[in-house]
């Protein structure tokens, strides 16, 4: 069951209620605001791990709150709003805000996108290594100079590639999900259709790195959960 909580601020009751039905199948709590004034007091009483945020209010406008709620937390912040201008989008993303979503939407795919940004937001939170230097079996991974040398011969990877093995060698032996990969490495929402790009990705760097590509030694592919580095 998630601990994870979800605070709506919309002044429609109806849209907060059809969110946090949808939340509530897959186990979210949430709570609901409705203007400014009670959206602040909800942000500190209830501590939200990620807040949808309307952005035309009855007391004040979405981008002028998010910008007091910057004050309070960090969590993610999704406007949901009926311009669809680049102006306000730009303009909700410059005050604070992580996602833009117009209105009308599709529950699942709002649904979708919280999942997303709470997924990063926890490896975000996780611990951060300091080494910059990695070694395993005559594998020598430098995350300041971009290098990567293999038996004391450079292997000349591409940026995607790079950060790619870098995510996996600084959490040897964590299994990260193909979605979880592209979100790090792409910094964009996966959809669930990027399977392929990993796997694409995977294949090249086993062949410049592996001394038998199909029986890897460093990157290793868990059937139906995805890929660590077995070090």
């Amino acid at each position: 069951m998630s601990t994870e909580k979800i605070l709506i601020i919309d002044d429609e009751k109806e849209i907060c209620a059809l969110i946090q039905s949808f939340l509530g199948k897959v186990n979210y709590s949430s709570e609901a605001a409705h203007d400014a004034a009670s959206a602040v007091e909800k942000v500190r009483s209830f501590k939200p791990d990620l807040i949808v945020l309307d952005v035309m209010l009855p007391d004040m406008y979405g981008t002028d709150l998010c910008l007091e709620i910057r004050k309070l937390t960090n969590s993610p912040i999704l406007f949901l709003s009926c311009k669809a201008e680049a102006m306000d989008k730009i303009s909700a993303l410059s005050a604070g805000g992580d996602d833009y979503m117009t209105k009308p939407f599709l529950p699942e795919e709002l649904v979708a996108r919280i999942r997303a940004h709470l997924r990063r937001a926890r490896i975000s939170s996780e611990p951060a290594t300091k080494k910059t230097v990695f070694t395993h079996n005559g594998l020598t991974v430098n995350l300041d100079s971009y290098e990567v040398f293999l038996n004391g011969e450079e292997v000349k990877l591409t940026a995607k590639e790079f950060d790619l093995l870098a995510m996996l060698i600084k959490n040897p032996k964590r299994v990260f999900s193909a979605e979880q990969l592209f979100e790090q490495v792409w910094k964009s929402e996966s959809l669930g259709s990027e399977n392929k790009t990993i796997m694409v990705y995977m294949s090249n760097l086993r062949k410049k790195l592996e001394n038998d590509p199909n029986d890897p030694k460093f990157i290793v592919n868990i059937r139906g959960f995805g890929y660590k580095f077995n070090g």
